[in-house]
Formats: structure tokens, sequence, C-alpha cells
């Protein structure tokens, strides 16, 4: 089921390890590339789109802290929303010292390896967030999609020790939960840990087969018969949407291209169409279109035409027209991030999203 094709598209343009240098350095673990030809790269948007992702990024640009971090208030210098600021610059085409945005990235990643501690758990412990784990697994794939073109020293260090971390703290049922132990899991921060563990992977870092297949296992034993996900495995709860997307989102990046779980899930999602009326109803709004339009982008046809004009115009109509910001709960840093993650997905620069 699985090979080591090399990935196409920018990470070899901008010297990524190639499948055959991951080879040579450490054994293969259980992820495949798509069958097939890999999705279009800088597919051109409309006008208005690029203004508005532009307007966006500038926003972001101009409330990076001194110390390279993002977010204010109770998320202020959050490693989650410093890393995902720091993915929709590289979405953008930027990377860290080239682009128009290659200084903030620079500083962004050396914010991110300052968190990390002797263990490898990256966490900024005077921020607020949603759960440690959370923070330490998008800090992880931030890294991990900047490795081969960042300068930094000690990030391949630093970027297998927050791998063996993940790996370490996975419980016996195959997930994890908010806190770097083994004890309890869930499939929103199992999701998260198993994204920036594809990540590591594809950057060169060894991560078993095992890890790999239970939390597989684990995801799956979260969904429901109507499709969805509930939030931890075999609990009897309902299905929602942000984490449905989520979980989708896994499997595809699990190397899982088709299948019953598969397709129900992507109809399950499709219940839950983008809407003005319904923006920002949830402080998890952002966390799962910014899952929901990757599973789209990975599902193509029908369901990627259909969703993605949508989120697209939703965005477009919601973004303040002053400064470029979305609005969010957490912070209009996180919104306005995950908003141009979003906007951005069809220019399929980000590794991690590449189809």
């Amino acid at each position: 089921m699985f090979d080591s094709s090399p990935r196409s598209g920018r990470r070899a343009a901008l010297g990524w390890l190639s499948s055959s240098a991951v080879l040579s350095c450490c054994p293969s673990v259980g992820w495949a590339q798509e069958p097939g030809p890999a999705g279009s790269q800088n597919a051109p948007l409309p006008p208005r789109v690029a203004a508005s992702i532009r307007t966006g990024l500038e926003f972001l640009k101009g409330r990076q802290n001194a110390d390279g971090s993002f977010g204010t208030g109770a998320y202020g210098r959050n490693v989650a929303v410093t890393s995902l600021c720091g993915m929709a610059f590289l979405a953008n085409g930027s990377s860290p010292g080239r682009g128009p945005f290659g200084t903030n990235l620079e500083s962004a990643i050396r914010y991110v390896q300052s968190q990390a501690s002797q263990s490898g758990f990256i966490n900024h412990p005077e921020s607020t967030n949603r759960g440690p784990m959370y923070g330490h697994g998008f800090a992880t794939l931030f890294l991990a999609e900047t490795y081969g073109m960042a300068l930094q020293r000690d990030l391949r260090k630093q970027l297998a020790q927050a791998t063996a971390l993940i790996i370490a703290t996975q419980n016996e049922a195959g997930g994890w939960r908010y806190q770097p132990r083994r004890d309890d899991a869930d499939v929103s921060v199992t999701v998260c840990q198993l994204m920036a563990l594809r990540a590591a992977r594809n950057a060169g870092v060894f991560v078993p087969h095992s890890t790999v297949d239970r939390a597989v296992a684990y995801v799956k034993d979260c969904q429901n018969q109507d499709g969805g996900f509930t939030y931890r495995a075999n609990d009897g709860g309902e299905s929602e949407f942000p984490r449905s997307a989520a979980a989708v989102v896994a499997l595809y990046s699990a190397g899982i291209y088709g299948g019953e779980e598969l397709r129900q899930g992507l109809d399950y999602l499709m219940q839950f169409p983008p809407t003005v009326s319904g923006f920002g109803k949830t402080s998890y709004y952002f966390y799962g279109h910014y899952y929901a339009v990757q599973a789209m982008w990975q599902a193509r046809g029908t369901y990627w035409s259909t969703w993605y004009p949508a989120i697209r115009d939703v965005l477009l109509q919601t973004q303040n027209q002053e400064d470029g910001a979305w609005p969010s709960s957490i912070s209009r840093e996180f919104g306005t991030a995950m908003a141009c993650l979003v906007l951005q997905m069809p220019q399929n620069y980000l590794p991690i999203f590449q189809r």
C-alpha cells in the first residue's frame, strides 16, 4: 500500500529531502503518495482573492512581536498561533529569508525553536491554549514544513526531538490528549499529532509504522454510523463538523484515498456547507474549515468544486476591509492565519497540503 516516491513541486525546488535521501538515513514509514498525477501548483487566483490574501498577510506582518511570535491577549506568544501565521506565509510562496515575508518567517521559526525544551516539548507556558499538545503538534508541523529551506541552527535536532516526544506519548488506544503523557486520548488532538508526524516523515525524520497504524485505528474507532466522528473513541457521543473534518484529513494523510469510511466522512461534511450566516458561530469555526478545505482539496471533483467557492466567498465577505483581518474568539492573528491558509489552498505550496 505504501511507497516512497518523491513528492512533487515546491519541496524539490527548495531543496527538500528526496525519498531516496530519506531512505538512506532512516527506515520507511507507513505513508503513501496518492496514485496518479500530482495536483496542479500555482493555480491562478482571481484578483479579488489574491488581494484579500495579500491584505491578510500584511496584517499578520504588522502584528508580529519583536521576539518573532504572534498573538495578543490571552493567546499572546502562543506557539500554535505563531506556527499557523508562519504557515500562512509559506503558503503564499515565501521561504525563510526569501520573498515578501521571508524575514517574518525566519523570526517565527526562531521563536518556535526558542520554546522547545530539552525533552523536545514545544510550548509557551504563559500563553492560554486549548491544550499544550495542540501547540506542540502545530509547532512540530511548522518546523517540519520549513526544514530543508531554513538555516536556523539545531532545527534538525529539535524537529527529531519534538517528533520523538509525540511518538513516546501515544497512549495504548493509539491516540493523544492535551498533555504530553500516555493517559488519555481524543480525536482532535490525535489528528494534530498525526499531521505533525506526517510532515516530520516527509522531512526525513523516522516515524515507526506501528505509531501510524495505531493512530489511524484510533481515528477510525471515533467514526459514527452517520459518517461523522465523535470526540473520543467508542464514547457514544454525537458527531460534530470540526472534528469530523479533521478526522477525514487524517485518513488522507495516512495514505487512505478511498473506501466507505472516507466516503461517509466526506458526505457527512457536505451537510454543513459554508454560509455567511454561519460564519464564526462557534470558537471552532476556523479550526473546522482549516481541515474541511484540505479534505475537499484531496477529494477533488464535486466536493472541491462545490466547497471551495463557498468558503472563499464567505471569507471575502467577512474580512475586515480596514485592516485585512478576520475575527476569532482566540485572536485576530489566529483567524487571519487560518483564513489565509484556506484561501491559498489552490496554490498547493505547502507540502503537507499537496495532493
